[in-house]
């Protein structure tokens, strides 16, 4: 205690020690929030992606697979990448992934949806983070994920038939899982910095190339018409020290794809596929297959469009362009963008692709390739990375305007888009537990009546999503019919009506 010139005793504050400074509640609230958003929007696309996780538990064996198991039971993973490539379809690549899950029967089925989920999501996060690191700007954290984690959600469950995109594994393998594969072939040019890491990078897409020319036709068409693109239109998208490098690196993934493709055409199971699907007479180039396939393109078209949900990946854009930033002294390898031109040529390439998937699958499926939708995806992803694209280039423009009123709009959006896909996604999951509940009351019987020593047992059809079950057709015997009583060391089994 002290007495002062007034007289008045005074407390001193002890040796050390200050009077904390107040800090502005509301500021600081405002700035904790700045630094959360992207967080707590993600958690939307996120939740919908666990939530699919959660009910791939219920999915179970079905179509091909029947006929995959006991292949990889009896010979392994060595013995169906043989029996595609003499066999099958010639996929070799296809072959190996397939293989990898199907060693183990039906858990491999319940947890390929959360194993390839999260590595599309790590991929496409990856890539998005990179991307805007090479062109030289910065944004706050979680804007990255926020981006790949709507891309992924929009991708997954806009499609009219998310069973088979995302939960059937033979499917997601070939259209679904192929073009995020093909689109991270480009992480290790992103990050090239040396002369090593530039040679490690061509090296990467040139082995990638052939290995995805033995997974998907599809996604081989859509890398090829992507990798021409660049190497067409290099002078006009990238910097002049950029050009050269990313042609030689393009015109390497194509000749990757191109003998991964020519392996795939000369194979004996690429052969008998044709003759199976009564496509080894039919030229796709006849006037009346690139008829077809124009009119089922359209027709693909006018169902992609009108799905409002895409919106998402559009404000997902905004919102990146909004927060965007450049980096003072960091150079970018692309030109100063012009938006125009490159929205332009991204369209080109979307309509391009689109369409000779569609040529290339006609001759198999027919007019049925309006409700295949599971080969739509190969160049569906393309088409939600163009959206993506065209918002953020919307979303720099409004951010010399009103850019919270911007910012808040394209978060609505973005929200209610994804919510939008929460009910149908539930209602598939309710199909699937029914269907699992069934598969495993049968599945309980066949295996005790082998146990027993019969031979031949009756099977009933559970099907889900319009997936081809045995006897799906009105009790017709169709192809997995006899894949089944192999799984289950049958002779035979017989159509029932109603479950054992």
């Amino acid at each position: 205690m002290a007495v002062d010139a007034s007289g008045v005793t005074v407390a001193r504050e002890p040796a050390g020690l200050a009077v904390p400074e107040r800090r502005n509640g509301p500021r600081r609230v405002w700035a904790s929030w700045r630094a959360a958003w992207p967080f707590a929007l993600a958690a939307l696309p996120l939740g919908l992606l666990g939530l699919a996780s959660w009910f791939g538990r219920h999915v179970r064996p079905s179509a091909d697979e029947w006929c995959f198991l006991p292949v990889v039971r009896d010979h392994g993973v060595s013995g169906l990448i043989g029996r595609f490539w003499y066999t099958d379809n010639g996929r070799l690549g296809n072959g190996l992934l397939v293989g990898l899950y199907a060693r183990f029967p039906v858990a491999g089925h319940q947890w390929f949806g959360l194993v390839s989920g999260v590595l599309m999501l790590g991929l496409l996060w990856a890539l998005t983070a990179q991307v805007l690191r090479r062109t030289g700007h910065s944004v706050p954290r979680g804007v990255p994920l926020l981006v790949a984690s709507v891309v992924m959600a929009v991708f997954l469950f806009a499609t009219p038939n998310t069973y088979k995109t995302f939960f059937w594994p033979a499917a997601s393998v070939s259209h679904t899982v192929a073009p995020v594969l093909a689109c991270a072939a480009a992480l290790p040019l992103l990050r090239a910095r040396s002369r090593a890491g530039r040679v490690a990078a061509v090296m990467t897409v040139a082995v990638a190339g052939v290995f995805m020319g033995t997974l998907s036709e599809e996604a081989s068409v859509v890398a090829l018409v992507v990798l021409s693109g660049a190497v067409l239109f290099a002078p006009r998208l990238l910097s002049a020290g950029a050009q050269r490098f990313a042609r030689i690196w393009s015109l390497a993934g194509m000749a990757g794809v191109g003998v991964g493709t020519l392996l795939l055409l000369t194979s004996p199971g690429s052969r008998n596929r044709r003759e199976r699907y009564g496509a080894e007479g039919t030229s796709m180039l006849a006037p009346e297959s690139l008829l077809g396939s124009l009119r089922g393109f359209a027709h693909i078209l006018v169902t992609v469009f009108s799905t409002w949900q895409y919106v998402g990946a559009v404000a997902a854009g905004v919102l990146l362009g909004l927060v965007a930033r450049r980096r003072s002294g960091r150079p970018s390898f692309l030109l100063p963008w012009r938006p125009l031109p490159l929205l332009a040529l991204g369209a080109l390439a979307f309509l391009v692709s689109g369409f000779l998937c569609t040529v290339i699958t006609y001759p198999v499926f027919g007019a049925q390739v309006v409700t295949t939708e599971r080969t739509w995806n190969d160049y569906l992803l393309l088409y939600i990375v163009l959206l993506v694209t065209a918002g953020a280039f919307l979303g720099g423009r409004l951010r010399q305007y009103r850019p919270a009123a911007a910012t808040a709009t394209a978060a609505a959006l973005c929200a209610v888009a994804v919510l939008g896909l929460v009910a149908p996604l539930v209602s598939l999951g309710h199909d699937m537990q029914v269907r699992a509940e069934r598969w495993d009351r049968q599945d309980r019987a066949l295996r005790e009546g082998a146990a027993r020593g019969a031979t031949e047992l009756p099977y009933t059809p559970v099907p889900v999503a319009r997936m081809l079950e045995p006897f799906s057709n009105n009790g017709r015997r169709v192809w997995p019919a006899q894949c089944v009583a192999d799984y289950y060391r049958l002779e035979k089994v017989t159509y029932s009506q109603r479950l054992p």
